[in-house]
């Protein structure tokens, strides 16, 4: 690429003698990476050139393009800082430095799948993540540019090999693609969503741009139509507009795909894989323009969205509305003016140089008031894991946007509740909440959130403590970690000794949900890598550690795999088990004591039928004689379900079965067997054979059980488990 394109590009929003900052940048990098080549063939300036080109189509300043043209000279061309301080000043110099300090930051785990969710863990990985996005509050042209790198790298990764393809891609779906989403940068956002795809699942990206492909001329020819007629229409009105036919990207198809298929349908009832967008000048042509595709068309009832009124959080407007089109084709639309299309492709990006010209744009400060709220949050969270967190469930989830009494708009994670609503308005309101309103209707604290809802919370007048049982995952009452951490932190003000007692009741409770033996306590305290047991039932307490992480921790860990996309449930399979020392042998899960993930086990070589896969505490095998016929088994590579018996003591009602059954499935959880059996005093016993992953969804399920109305104790059927602690 010539440097004389990027030097013409700038100058349609540069001044002139800023151009002169760029070539002599370009001139250094030239010279200081002469001779070196990258790993695809191409000379090494290519890469800054392309980096910088990227950055020109967001039309940021000069100091950010020469900085992106410097950006790999410091580490790969033994350049000191001081020089480019010297010869280009302490701005670009200091852009150059934090770019090259990214670029050392590794995010992502060293053993790296194609699935999702493997990226972020760990607490060196969340303190490098914690290090960027500081780096980022400090000046955002630092992500600007290392977003601009990652996409050209993306584009060459090719030229790598297949783990470094998989590691880079997942990095980049995990974090990359979100931070240009929060960012409202939608032309890098995709691009990279597009490219990691590729590279994480070859065969579905294959597939669905072969189906894309396959449709391609009927869409082109439908879309065609369509432009032709609202153009008329516009041209009755004076209305001057730019029709254009947007494609859906491949990775946003493939995941409405996967909604399809959990809905019953295919590939082929996803009607909407574009839209047509239409640019105006003026607002009052957006709403005019609205009116004329209305009564073209016939709109679809929900299916209307005015982000004009109501902007998103990184400043995108535009107006959204899918109509019937022929009366069989559905279509969705948008709407919006220049300024807000350039706003829609470059998000906070577009009022750069604005703040750089030293004019306060409000747009700009409210495109990153994530930013700025989520380093406020650092200060306050206790550890880089929970930091990691935070920016998991509060940042790089997507949003749902609601409404104060008063009109006012809060962002919060998608699947937040009026808890989380509450403890972002302000903590004290959080601690006294007694109740909620959503849309003027009472409903319980764990209620998820949509957008529009508009949130009123009843309060105590006094002071009022926090419940435990919103710490508990299982209920559901919260999802933000900035909630989490809030009523934390209340509990961790209280007594020490309450505390204590507290921890040691909920660590019991546990473990008899699960046939944990109770001689295990120093076992688990251990995992967490407490001094003594005190201390631990003291974070058990007030929620340092939660169950779910103990089920976590005792649990193998286990791959992600793809599920059967039909109705029928996974069947019972062991070929994950591995006997050891033996090789691949048929194995088979006794039905005497229905071992799951987190057990301690052994296998049974059987006469005829290979090894029988026992808890080690069953007492068939206590009991065993021929001790030599055991073998030393383990889970390896899990990812199926096993059957777990469940025994639920409760006061007998009309629909006890009914609200069991309810909470078991909302947990996606097959139950193979129910019997129910009176017992005196108008009580009753249900006997319940469930198949699960492993002890964390186990705990879960329990949990949602026990707060069934009327339910009295659920406890795993069996003996008590022996644990085997993993790390």
């Amino acid at each position: 690429m010539p440097v004389a394109e990027l030097i013409e590009k700038a100058k349609t929003y540069l001044p002139p003698e800023k151009m002169a900052v760029i070539e002599r940048a370009y001139e250094f990098a030239a010279k200081a990476h002469e001779g070196q080549t990258r790993k695809s063939g191409e000379p090494y300036i290519e890469h800054p050139l392309h980096v910088a080109m990227i950055l020109v189509n967001l039309q940021l300043d000069a100091s950010s393009l020469a900085a992106a043209l410097l950006h790999d000279v410091e580490e790969n061309c033994g350049v000191e800082n001081a020089e480019i301080v010297e010869k280009f000043g302490p701005e670009i110099a200091k852009l150059v430095d934090a770019t090259t300090k990214l670029g050392k930051i590794s995010l992502t785990t060293t053993n790296v799948t194609p699935r999702r969710g493997s990226g972020l863990s760990g607490a060196s990985q969340a303190e490098n993540l914690r290090k960027m996005l500081v780096a980022m509050a400090e000046d955002l042209r630092v992500v600007f540019i290392k977003l601009a790198d990652r996409l050209h790298n993306m584009r060459t990764l090719q030229a790598l090999t297949p783990e470094q393809q998989l590691r880079i891609s997942r990095e980049t779906l995990d974090i990359y693609a979100p931070l240009a989403h929060r960012l409202g940068i939608w032309e890098v956002k995709w691009q990279l969503e597009d490219l990691s795809f590729r590279y994480l699942e070859p065969e579905k990206y294959r597939r669905i741009a072969t189906l894309i492909a396959s449709k391609r001329a009927d869409r082109e020819r439908f879309i065609a139509e369509v432009t032709w007629l609202l153009k008329q229409e516009f041209e009755k009105a004076g209305i001057k507009a730019e029709i254009t036919g947007r494609a859906k990207h491949i990775y946003s198809i493939n995941q409405k795909t996967e909604k399809y298929i959990a809905m019953g349908k295919d590939f082929d009832d996803i009607h909407d894989l574009l839209a047509l967008r239409v640019v105006v000048e003026t607002v009052q042509d957006c709403y005019a323009s609205l009116g004329i595709v209305h009564n073209l068309w016939h709109p679809l009832p929900d299916q209307f969205d005015d982000y004009i009124a109501n902007p998103k959080m990184n400043g995108y407007q535009s107006l959204h509305t899918t109509v019937m089109c022929e009366r069989t084709t559905p279509l969705e639309i948008q709407i919006r003016t220049r300024e807000m299309h350039r706003i829609a492709e470059y998000g906070v990006a577009v009022h750069w140089r604005y703040k750089d010209g030293g004019r306060k744009d409000n747009s700009f400060e409210n495109g990153i008031g994530w930013l700025r709220q989520l380093i406020d949050w650092h200060r306050e969270l206790s550890g880089a894991e929970e930091f990691l967190e935070s920016v998991r469930t509060d940042v790089f989830s997507d949003q749902v946007f609601v409404y104060t009494p008063k009109g006012d708009v809060k962002d919060l994670p998608k699947g937040s509740t009026p808890l989380d609503f509450a403890y972002r308005i302000h903590t004290d309101l959080g601690n006294r909440c007694i109740g909620a309103k959503v849309n003027c209707k009472l409903v319980p604290l764990n209620t998820e959130l949509h957008n529009g809802d508009i949130v009123e919370i009843m309060a105590s007048k006094g002071t009022r403590a926090p419940s435990r049982d919103w710490l508990n995952q299982n209920l559901g009452y919260i999802k933000t970690t900035h909630a989490r951490s809030k009523i934390k932190q209340w509990f961790t003000k209280q007594e020490r000794t309450e505390n204590v007692e507290r921890g040691r009741e909920i660590l019991d409770k546990f473990m008899r949900h699960l046939g944990i033996k109770f001689t295990e306590r120093e076992k688990i305290s251990k995992l967490f890598s407490y001094d003594t047991i005190d201390e631990f039932y003291a974070a058990l307490g007030y929620g340092g550690v939660t169950t779910q992480q103990i089920a976590s921790r005792l649990a193998p860990e286990q791959p992600e795999v793809v599920k059967p996309t039909g109705t029928t449930p996974a069947k019972v399979s062991t070929s994950s088990i591995r006997v050891l020392g033996a090789g691949d042998m048929l194995t088979s899960l006794a039905q005497c004591c229905n071992p799951v993930p987190g057990d301690e086990i052994i296998g049974f070589v059987t006469r005829n039928r290979g090894v029988s896969v026992h808890r080690k505490d069953c007492i068939n095998i206590i009991n065993e004689e021929e001790k030599e016929r055991l073998i030393e088994v383990d889970w390896g590579q899990t990812g199926t379900t096993y059957p777990v018996s469940v025994v639920v003591d409760a006061f007998n009602r009309v629909g006890l079965a009914r609200d069991i059954t309810v909470v078991v499935a909302a947990e996606k959880v097959n139950i193979a067997n129910m019997n129910v059996s009176e017992k005196p005093d108008q009580q009753a016993m249900i006997s319940i054979t469930i198949d699960i992953e492993d002890l964390g969804q186990l705990s879960r399920v329990l949990s949602r059980i026990e707060g069934v109305r009327g339910v009295i104790n659920v406890t795993r059927a069996g003996e008590g488990t022996s644990i085997k602690p993993t790390s």
